[in-house]
């Protein structure tokens, strides 16, 4: 696990703690707080697994990684253009 994946992790208790507390005290912005830290880390997490995914890709099938590459690069040069 690293440094940033442990983060996420402990954002995420804190997100569950503070809207947990929230709604246990009825303190409306309290629990938003945690609700906010929550649907941080989710999508942080998000990221950490897309990123995983495309390294595992690309240490594993670097010849489609590359194709896969220019592709894009070349659907976004034909986008920019045509602006």
């Amino acid at each position: 696990m690293t440094d940033g994946q442990f983060e996420t992790k402990l954002e995420e208790g804190v997100g569950r703690l503070q809207d947990g507390l929230g709604g246990l005290l009825g303190d409306p912005v309290l629990q938003m707080k945690g609700k906010g830290y929550l649907l941080c880390a989710k999508a942080r997490s998000a990221g950490f697994k897309a990123g995983d995914a495309v390294r595992d890709l690309t240490v594993d099938q670097p010849v489609v990684a590359v194709v896969t590459a220019g592709l894009a690069g070349f659907a976004l040069a034909m986008a920019w253009v045509r602006r």
